[in-house]
């Protein structure tokens, strides 16, 4: 809503260019590009005897905004692709923001007008300006694959994050990372004679490599200095102390291996609401013992205390509960216990799930639930009475010991006949076919 083709009318209702959502010359904001700005001023006039502000604000890739100066008075749109100086050559870009904002965006970075990063506008970009400039954006890919190469086998200590050439094609800029000072006249050359191409290396930082590639942070939306943050400030970890955070880097920092810029924008809200709270270094004076601070909830205004001989049991305390006990230990007067004033604390039950329209809960399917075999066995045992079985197992066991005999040896009371062979122990039937066997093996393998 801010481009020539999809602005507003007259009476300020907007004509939209019917691209579902999505703009067409990528300058609305609504669509897919990075840091655009809304025009809030495009359909008022100017007054009589003013003149339009001939500097442009022109995009270029991954977010990358310069101001160019109209010298020739141009009839130029937000949404036109034009050709601009470039250094050497000319490069292609597209016009971001046009008219009094433009303003605005350059007393914001802080650019004059005759600053020299004020460059001039060539003209409207050619049917074969646009087609150079195509070719040009296709071979980047491949570039910055065989550049790593390169980069391997010097073996320098940098990381090639981003390749962009400029819109003629004679020169590509080169964006690397690096932890220290690294010496890559001889990676320019390899570059240059390779692509056969001027070469320029820039050194950006972690965050700004995380803003020029993009991606979705862990909040689900895409990643704020790549959306509509220009500037990084200094993110330290006593924002995270602050919001009573815990101090685990992989949740504290983002893409960029840095801290979250995020923990930075609720900072002010919570310094404002930590105003009222006692500092945590206070010690409270019971008639029990010194209790001592283990941690707070800042929204819902409880504090945790625990004595300093035990430890063991933590004490939930209101904010009012806690300054009414300091204001007693100022007059040098010692409080009740802080058990007593946990028993006055009424902590109000929430419902997490309430079933009002006949829906089912969310956590329906975490619990497993039992087999029915299980269930019916023990149904089973349940109804056989405990007297019942007792009497039926002791009758058994009886019937069972009278119908057993107890075995007598008829020979074994009569007195042995002199002569008679001794008893000779029973030998197993299968041992003896196994010993006959045996032995006819061995007798026919004698003869």
């Amino acid at each position: 809503m801010a481009c020539g083709s999809c602005g507003t009318t007259e009476n300020g209702v907007p004509r939209g260019c019917k691209s579902n959502g999505n703009c067409g010359s990528g300058s609305c904001g609504s669509g897919s590009e990075k840091l655009a700005v809304f025009d809030w001023l495009s359909n008022m006039k100017l007054p009589s005897g003013q003149e339009r502000y001939n500097i442009f604000e022109v995009r270029f890739k991954n977010g990358r905004k310069h101001f160019y100066k109209n010298v020739d008075n141009l009839p130029l749109t937000m949404g036109d692709i034009i050709a601009v100086e470039g250094s050497p050559g000319h490069d292609i870009g597209t016009i971001s923001l046009a008219g009094e904002l433009v303003k605005v965006q350059m007393k914001k970075r802080k650019i004059t007008e005759d600053h020299e990063d004020v460059k001039k506008i060539y003209r409207k970009a050619t049917q074969r300006d646009i087609d150079v400039w195509q070719a040009a954006r296709a071979k980047e890919e491949e570039t910055q694959r065989r550049g790593r190469e390169i980069l391997g086998k010097l073996g320098l200590q940098m990381k090639l994050s981003d390749v962009e050439y400029q819109g003629d094609g004679n020169k590509a800029t080169f964006y690397y990372t690096a932890d220290a000072r690294v010496d890559f006249r001889q990676l320019i050359r390899d570059l240059a004679s390779a692509f056969s191409i001027r070469v320029e290396m820039k050194q950006v930082g972690a965050r700004q490599e995380a803003a020029r590639l993009g991606g979705v942070g862990s909040c689900g939306r895409e990643l704020c200095c790549s959306t509509w943050l220009t500037d990084f400030r200094k993110v330290t970890t006593s924002a995270a102390r602050y919001q009573q955070l815990s101090l685990n880097p992989l949740k504290l920092a983002g893409q960029c291996g840095k801290l979250k810029c995020c923990l930075n924008f609720e900072l002010d809200t919570y310094l404002d609401a930590l105003k009222s709270f006692p500092k945590q270094d206070l010690v409270l004076r019971t008639e029990k013992g010194d209790a001592v601070f283990v941690k707070m909830d800042i929204f819902k205004k409880y504090l945790w205390y625990t004595y300093k001989e035990e430890r063991f049991k933590w004490f939930r305390l209101t904010l009012d509960q806690v300054q009414e006990i300091i204001e007693l230990n100022k007059n040098n007067e010692k409080s009740i216990s802080l058990e007593e004033y946990e028993s006055d604390v009424e902590i109000v039950e929430k419902v997490s799930f309430e079933d009002a329209a006949g829906q089912d809960s969310l956590t329906r399917f975490d619990a497993p639930k039992p087999s029915k075999r299980r269930r019916n066995n023990r149904n089973k045992r349940k109804k056989k009475p405990v007297a019942a079985t007792v009497a039926k197992t002791s009758n058994q066991n009886k019937n069972n010991q009278q119908k057993r005999k107890p075995r007598t040896n008829p020979n074994q009371n009569q007195p042995k006949a002199e002569g008679s062979k001794p008893n000779k122990p029973r030998r197993n039937n299968r041992n003896r076919k196994n010993n006959k066997n045996q032995n006819g093996n061995s007798a026919k393998e004698n003869s």
